[in-house]
């Protein structure tokens, strides 16, 4: 049993079966208020008394604060279980989502395609991606990087890569990805979460010396 947890875009927490069994699920579009929505998640797709295994969590693309609240909630799972946390680019999971779909689906086109947030500040992440790999795992091509909103269609262009945009990242994927990964040994990323940016609140300087 994997616990998947993602909070790049929205809050999401699944439960699946190592073969991409869905269990349970709980999520919350909101792009804000991730440690007020994470705990009653979790309570929701645990409530079931599943032995978890694993923890996979997605490692952004993403917010500072928003991101670092997942991160911080399964690696304390994690902790506090005792079982192995695997970390997952959120985008790759993004881009298993949508392949898994389209094989459902039968799209006419087929290529190149490019995984794309919102990274707010007039700006976009995009991580772009050419089919899957012998292990069922995304093949990623490039990324993920960010562009400005007047720019991003030409960089996709550029790269000959079809625009796909994701409004939430479902953290059955993330399981899934990370499932797969450690099927085929594998390490899908480091344990460092993949900011957008630096935090904009930093540390006070040293406090100025008062005189009479």
């Amino acid at each position: 049993m994997i616990l998947g947890i993602d909070t790049s875009l929205g809050t999401a927490v699944a439960v699946i079966e190592s073969d991409g069994v869905v269990v349970a699920v709980a999520d919350s579009p909101n792009p804000l208020g991730h440690a007020e929505a994470i705990g009653g998640l979790l309570e929701q797709v645990l409530a079931g008394g599943e032995p978890i295994t694993h923890v996979a969590v997605g490692m952004g693309p993403g917010p500072f604060t928003g991101l670092r609240v997942g991160v911080a909630a399964a690696r304390a799972f994690a902790l506090g279980r005792g079982i192995p946390l695997v970390p997952v680019p959120s985008h790759d999971a993004a881009a298993l989502g949508l392949m898994l779909a389209d094989a459902v689906a039968g799209p006419d086109e087929t290529g190149p395609f490019a995984v794309v947030t919102d990274a707010r500040r007039r700006e976009f992440a995009y991580s772009v991606f050419e089919g899957t790999d012998d292990d069922g795992l995304p093949i990623r091509a490039a990324g993920p990087s960010l562009a400005p909103r007047d720019e991003l269609d030409g960089r996709l262009t550029a790269l000959g890569a079809t625009r796909r945009d994701v409004a939430a990242v479902p953290a059955a994927m993330v399981a899934l990805a990370a499932s797969r990964a450690l099927a085929a040994g594998r390490t899908l990323a480091t344990s460092e979460p993949l900011y957008l940016r630096s935090p904009d609140v930093t540390l006070p300087g040293a406090p100025k010396r008062v005189t009479a």
